[in-house]
């Protein structure tokens, strides 16, 4: 283990012991600092995928690392058989922090994702009614919530769900940004909520038209029905407000959290709700051994203060609109359509003389800017919110060089 361990060596490791669950851009990363990385060679990036946002307060933020130092060399897990000096500290700050009554205390995004759905059909249950095993839960087309086996019996990605049947029933799919096809699935008296994306990140960063969310809240509402919002990539600043549901205003009823709660440092996730929902849980009905554990407390509680200090989520909004801008104005061929908010964007890439998306990754990582392709033609952008303006448009002119390379 002490020989020299290069890029291809560790790359031909996983590819080796490792699970081909993933097709990962030929870079092997061994340091992070704010919005640069760099690879086992020395050489320096610019990350602009921010792991799936979940890096949102930069790489190895020391405030974030100091807490979990901090933390670690006390205590890491009780698991929820005792009190901790940690947890209730952390539920307080978080429920005060996005306004709720309540918080149940996960790792991952796909655990909370789950967590609201359990939530959802007892409240189903025990609040509106609905007879046992009936309730539903409407979806939308081109979702990503997931990888569970629940998750993808909702999904429409063939590659999600192709092969893993058979599947959990009990959803509704109905297309995404359609209100008369919400109008219509809401007509069904079994329907106990609504799941859905404020922007759907993994999509394409598709975002829906100005008022979608708004209008979709009011019909839940009218229908006695759960706005369930996963806020998972979208939230923690991403979007240029705190949360993406709030350029419209619309408090979910249920909110989960993920990825950025803790600044990739740490796995934590979280769903929020008011006691009229939470509470339908009781004692031994859900839980997790290392969800609220003492670490991920503190680290979640940094992390949102990192936010809030350093105003994370004016800086995305206002470098968000210098990254469309400057993107939009470029002459080529290959830019099918800009879109995004905040600093949640996609490219989408028109194929040409054989080269896609993937080839202006593979360009953009010669020129020292990393990002990923998404169903093929669309490249996401996602820089850590605390990139500067100058490391920003240092990056934007090494993409557009990489695009108009096969100009």
């Amino acid at each position: 283990m002490n020989e020299l361990m290069t890029s291809e060596k560790l790359m031909h490791l996983e590819e080796k012991y490792g699970a081909h669950n993933y097709h990962p851009l030929p870079v092997v990363l061994a340091k992070g600092e704010g919005a640069q990385v760099w690879d086992v060679e020395g050489k320096q990036y610019y990350d602009f995928l921010s792991a799936y946002s979940a890096v949102n307060q930069g790489h190895c933020h020391p405030r974030i690392i100091k807490a979990l130092v901090d933390q670690a060399s006390k205590m890491t897990l009780t698991s929820r058989a005792f009190y901790n000096d940690s947890l209730g500290v952390y539920e307080k700050y978080v429920t005060e922090y996005f306004g709720y009554e309540k918080v149940l205390p996960m790792n991952s995004g796909a655990e909370a994702d789950e967590t609201a759905l359990k939530l959802c059909r007892k409240w189903a249950y025990m609040r509106k009614g609905i007879a046992e095993g009936q309730a539903k839960i409407i979806v939308c087309d081109g979702n990503f919530h997931g990888r569970t086996i629940t998750i993808i019996s909702m999904s429409t990605d063939p590659d999600s769900y192709g092969g893993f049947g058979p599947f959990t029933p009990g959803f509704v799919k109905i297309p995404y940004n359609d209100l008369n096809a919400l109008a219509e699935a809401l007509k069904d008296p079994e329907v106990a909520g609504f799941l859905v994306e404020p922007i759907q990140g993994e999509a394409g960063v598709f975002v829906p038209d100005e008022g979608y969310l708004s209008k979709a809240y009011a019909m839940c509402k009218e229908k006695n029905v759960l706005f369930i919002a996963d806020e998972v990539q979208t939230g923690i600043a991403r979007t240029g407000k705190l949360l993406a549901c709030d350029h419209e205003n619309v408090r979910p009823d249920v909110l989960i959290l993920g990825k950025a709660l803790s600044g990739g440092v740490y796995p934590v996730s979280a769903v929020l709700a008011d006691d009229d929902i939470m509470l339908c849980i009781k004692p031994g009905e859900h839980g997790s051994t290392f969800g609220g554990n003492p670490v991920a407390a503190r680290v979640a509680m940094e992390a949102l203060q990192v936010v809030k200090d350093e105003n994370l989520a004016e800086r995305a909004e206002y470098l968000g609109k210098i990254f469309r801008e400057e993107l939009r104005a470029v002459k080529s061929d290959m830019i099918a359509l800009v879109r995004g908010k905040g600093l949640l964007n996609a490219v989408v890439i028109r194929p040409k003389n054989g080269k896609e998306a993937w080839d202006v990754c593979l360009k953009m990582k010669e020129n020292g800017v990393l990002a990923k392709p998404t169903h093929g033609d669309i490249i996401r952008f996602a820089p850590p919110l605390v990139i500067t303006e100058e490391q920003l448009r240092e990056a934007i002119a090494r993409i557009i060089k990489s695009i108009q390379f096969f100009e």
